[in-house]
């Protein structure tokens, strides 16, 4: 048997409208304002799926809800064979009319992408979606209203990161190892390079100041120490054959 005839609760376009209006006020009186960066691909690695050379040049302000309300979700910060490793995810509902709006149209964007980022203003982090639930709160009155951002702590890998802002470039300033960002400049713009063709760089560039917990000097300083094992004699230990 089929559903009444007299009740069409599903198909309404001014209920799906209203429910749309509350979803966006709810979100602009309970919500908070993060900053949405797409990920932009320079050279995507066909074979693999990734883009080891992506840019961060856009930051959005658009408003969201904050599900996570007890605190951050994931494992927390936790000790590890490589050290200590943040796993903070967040939870974040952003309205579809708003999205659409703000970002959507802009960059052609049907639905937020996995692998932007979320600038969160209240600890100064970023966040990289790791998946969007597109159904999130199920089909109200036939329609969906919200998309469901499932974040995780971003770890910066050199991506280029020009956005404006301070505190999000801060993260490829305060983080990035590569080179680029020592480089030399005269007064036209250009790069400072040797004859052999590698860049100079500032003294300043060191391994052990620009990778956080780097104890390069520390162990070199204790391999000193150990026995010079030479190749003509690499098992006396003292240069008996």
């Amino acid at each position: 048997m089929s559903t009444s005839l007299f009740f069409n609760l599903y198909e309404v376009t001014p209920e799906q409208n209203l429910l749309n209006d509350l979803a966006e006020e709810m979100i602009k009186i309970h919500g908070i304002n993060v900053y949405y960066i797409p990920r932009k691909h320079v050279n995507i690695d066909a074979l693999f799926g990734e883009d080891s050379a992506s840019e961060f040049d856009n930051a959005i302000l658009i408003e969201m809800y904050l599900k996570n309300y007890l605190g951050f979700g994931g494992d927390g910060d936790m000790m590890s064979k490589f050290g200590l490793m943040t796993s903070d995810t967040l939870t974040l509902c952003v309205a579809r009319r708003r999205f659409d709006e703000e970002i959507g149209r802009q960059f052609n964007f049907v639905r937020p992408q996995e692998g932007d980022l979320i600038y969160f203003p209240f600890t100064k982090g970023i966040f990289e979606i790791k998946f969007v639930e597109h159904e999130a709160t199920f089909y109200q009155t036939g329609a969906l209203q919200f998309f469901e951002l499932r974040c995780e702590k971003f770890n910066y890998s050199d991506e280029k990161i020009n956005t404006g802002i301070a505190d999000i470039d801060n993260a490829q300033i305060n983080n990035s190892t590569a080179s680029d960002n020592f480089r030399i400049l005269t007064e036209s713009g250009n790069w400072l390079i040797t004859q052999d063709g590698n860049d100079i760089v500032k003294e300043d560039y060191a391994r052990d100041t620009t990778v956080s917990g780097a104890e390069n000097d520390f162990f070199q300083d204790q391999s000193n120490t150990f026995i010079d094992f030479t190749i003509a004699d690499p098992f006396s230990e003292g240069g008996r054959f």
